[in-house]
């Protein structure tokens, strides 16, 4: 009999993207990276000229931090050890928005945390890729956990009777990230692990998860 499948995001969801990023842009790059939106178009000024980034060279930084400053990366608080509870109940598989040249070292920086489990690469709206995952396993139900709203409804256009939840870990960004739930594109939008653990897991059991 088949298991239920999750598939879950990597950045933001499991692993800080942002602040690492940042980090390193300040270190070695000359840039200044300041969250106030989910547009990282608007966030990224030369630190000698004070003018924006470019769209061009956002992704030509955003390809040099994952070529080599994945070791940077820290583990969201919780979120590791929800996956390896939620393998005891789901097959679970990493669908991350990298170039395909990323895989293998997405899948090694899961390891050195402790996390061995399939990863798949995409580019652009998650729902064709979480369809195909979901072709290979054949699940008895499928979840789907992201940090992105436009991913969720990708999903949910995609996948029918799909449960998503809509996560960002990442405390700096989550106020500036569209709400999945409120579009009508999410079953629920929590942003700690200490909270989606149970509300998963419920789902999982088919029942509602227990309040105070």
């Amino acid at each position: 009999m088949s298991r239920p499948l999750i598939v879950c995001d990597c950045d933001e969801v499991l692993l800080h993207m942002v602040g690492p990023f940042r980090e390193w842009l300040a270190e070695n790059e000359g840039v200044d990276f300041t969250v106030g939106s989910n547009n990282f178009g608007e966030a990224m000024r030369w630190q000698e000229s004070g003018e924006l980034v470019e769209q061009e060279d956002i992704w030509r930084l955003l390809r040099a931090f994952f070529d080599t400053e994945m070791h940077r990366q820290r583990a969201i608080e919780g979120a590791l050890e929800a996956i390896e509870h939620l393998r005891d109940h789901a097959d679970v598989v990493i669908l991350t928005n990298l170039i395909d040249a990323h895989r293998d070292s997405r899948a090694e920086q899961l390891r050195t945390h402790g996390l061995d489990v399939p990863v798949y690469t995409n580019q652009g709206p998650k729902g064709p890729a979480i369809a195909a995952i979901v072709a290979e396993y054949e699940p008895s139900r499928t979840f789907f956990i992201d940090d992105l709203p436009q991913h969720h409804r990708s999903a949910k256009e995609t996948v029918p009777g799909i449960t998503t939840l809509h996560l960002c870990g990442e405390p700096e960004l989550a106020p500036h990230i569209d709400c999945a739930l409120d579009a009508g594109d999410a079953d629920a939008r929590i942003d700690n692990w200490a909270e989606a653990l149970p509300w998963l897991l419920a789902r999982l059991e088919e029942k509602e998860p227990q309040t105070a």
